[in-house]
């Protein structure tokens, strides 16, 4: 399963070939999210174990770009991917989801020694 850091998601943005789907719920998207993110609200219903939930919104998705998964913290989200991974799409998931965007944003201290971990593993 794929992984992509928020640094490496955010310099290969402009080139458009990535699409963006942010399961977290309505609101939650709604306080915030990646310009040019769609929101599929399904994280509550992955988490509970139902995958079917993303399934039925697979009309929604295109096949013909990289699609990159959005949560709270990235944990939901893989499950997202693997979905998706299983239905062939090309998936990853944003690691740290939207805490570790908005560290990256920021610069935050945790942000730069969470990066440091993800480049040695």
């Amino acid at each position: 399963m794929s992984a992509i850091r928020p640094d490496e998601l955010d310099s290969r943005l402009a080139d458009g070939g990535y699409y963006l789907l942010d399961i977290r719920p309505r609101d939650d998207y709604e306080r915030g999210h990646i310009g040019g993110s769609h929101n599929v609200p399904v994280y509550d219903d992955l988490r509970a174990g139902d995958e079917d939930a993303l399934r039925r919104h697979l009309d929604e998705i295109p096949r013909d770009r990289e699609v990159v998964t959005i949560c709270k913290m990235g944990i939901v989200a893989k499950r997202a991917t693997r979905v998706l991974d299983d239905e062939g799409y090309d998936a990853a998931t944003l690691l740290g989801g939207m805490s570790g965007w908005r560290g990256y944003q920021s610069g935050s201290v945790l942000y730069r020694l969470r990066s440091l971990v993800w480049k040695l593993f």
